[in-house]
């Protein structure tokens, strides 16, 4: 498979459905204007922004900005300072919808807007096409790449290291949310180090898991989707494809092996349950504490507090052998703006370290700048939901324990048609074996469609 596609192959995207959550979520449609007049000051601490000619014209930013943020407030905040610039938003929560609609715009050559928040699911629906957008590193990226995770930061970069599509907003880190009480339950350690350390091996978090189910009657993991998740996002530098030239490597690499088969094993000896994710059956068994543990990003924790019969009932403990990450988005220019400076201090501006902190705190979004995990307002803030739990700390040390990974243009489809096998083997009894031996076959014959 060819790993570069024309503009024009690039429309045929858009019919395709992508399964990823939004991080975030929230949202409404249509478009406001943000303007504030002069006046006030802006947050005090480091600003990314370079220092440049004061100008006077007046500039008006458009920016489509994805689910919940507080970038609006945040950009009446940056007129105070900036008088000559007011921004237009236009924000929706459907990620497809917002991410076709660039793709027709790019297209026709007009409609785009300045400033364009994009989901890492559909990076590879633009990394490719780069002279559609302003490279970054041109207007001064590279002086602000030291501040972000470096894993983060690679995900906007181009294979060759030469062209920076955008800056990072906010990251989704993998952990392991698990009830106290039914750990106490089972015997095991109900404090998150303790509980941590219990699992710290993939080998461990089974033999747990069998032992969880057979005291409790209950299953330790919520469902198939997520345990392979947990396992599949370890892969290092890579999981489907070839970041070199796109070509299918999920067939030998053995970290997709090693997930396949470890979430096969849960089914196998019945620790893993039989829902599916977002379905209103396993958000009740949320609520009913039906499972033990949940593996997810940061921002599933918004799906948690809405069983709030259990607030006080969860922690969290962080996954074996390392971690991975779930959603996050980047600020990018597409090319059609003509005010690309000006475009370029805003999101270097929102996108600061103090910017971020107060992100997190009005909207969850969890920040990609690691100097935020040791400011004090970040780290002393409890969570009375998550028992008392400094939460935030548990996300930070997740995040510094995630790789950079390549993901491809065709990881979504490829991801569904191995759950689909894995699906088999728990609902139909399926072989474990023809069921990936079906799957690798259906992928390659997808990979040489495309």
């Amino acid at each position: 498979m060819k790993r570069f596609k024309s503009w024009s192959l690039l429309l045929l995207s858009i019919i395709m459905v992508f399964t990823l959550a939004a991080c975030g979520g929230g949202g409404g449609n249509g478009s406001s204007t943000a303007e504030s007049p002069g006046g006030g000051s802006s947050s005090e601490g480091t600003d990314n922004t370079k220092e440049g000619t004061v100008s006077t014209e007046k500039i008006e930013l458009s920016f489509w900005s994805l689910g919940t943020t507080n970038y609006e407030d945040l950009a009446k905040e940056y007129t105070k300072e900036h008088p000559n610039i007011t921004f237009k938003f236009q924000n929706t929560s459907d990620q497809t919808a917002h991410h076709n609609n660039l793709t027709t715009a790019l297209s026709a050559g007009s409609g785009a807007p300045d400033i364009f928040q994009l989901e890492i699911a559909f990076m590879e629906r633009y990394i490719n096409n780069q002279d559609k957008f302003y490279n970054l590193y041109d207007l001064g990226a590279k002086d602000l790449e030291s501040n972000y995770l470096e894993w983060k930061w690679k995900q906007a970069t181009s294979v060759d290291g030469s062209f920076q599509l955008g800056l990072p907003t906010d990251i989704g880190p993998t952990v392991v949310y698990y009830r106290t009480d039914l750990a106490e339950q089972a015997g095991l350690p109900t404090d998150p180090d303790g509980f941590s350390a219990a699992i710290d091996s993939w080998d461990k978090f089974a033999s747990v898991g069998k032992d969880f189910t057979s005291k409790t009657g209950k299953p330790f993991a919520d469902l198939t989707d997520l345990v392979y998740n947990g396992v599949r996002d370890q892969s290092p530098d890579q999981i489907y494809f070839n970041k070199e030239d796109g070509s299918f490597i999920g067939d030998t690499n053995p970290q997709v092996r090693k997930a396949y088969d470890f979430t096969v094993k849960g089914i196998q000896e019945g620790w893993i349950g039989n829902w599916i994710l977002w379905s209103p059956e396993w958000q009740k068994a949320i609520n009913d504490g039906d499972f033990g543990v949940m593996l997810g990003p940061a921002w599933i924790a918004g799906t948690i507090r809405n069983a709030k019969d259990t607030a006080g009932k969860w922690q969290i403990a962080q996954l074996p052998e390392g971690a991975g990450n779930w959603g996050g988005s980047f600020l990018t220019l597409p090319k059609e703006g003509k005010h690309s400076k000006e475009a370029f201090e805003f999101i270097s501006w929102v996108l600061n370290k103090d910017n971020q902190l107060k992100s997190f705190k009005d909207s969850g979004l969890f920040p990609s700048i690691p100097a935020v995990y040791s400011e004090p307002s970040f780290t002393e803030e409890k969570d009375e939901f998550f028992g008392g739990q400094v939460i935030s700390e548990a996300y930070a040390k997740s995040a510094e324990r995630i790789k950079p990974v390549y993901y491809g243009p065709l990881h979504d489809q490829t991801d569904t048609i191995i759950k689909n096998a894995l699906k088999n083997v728990l609902e139909k009894k399926a072989d474990p074996q023809k069921e990936w031996e079906s799957a690798m076959k259906q992928i390659k014959t997808l990979v040489d469609r495309s």
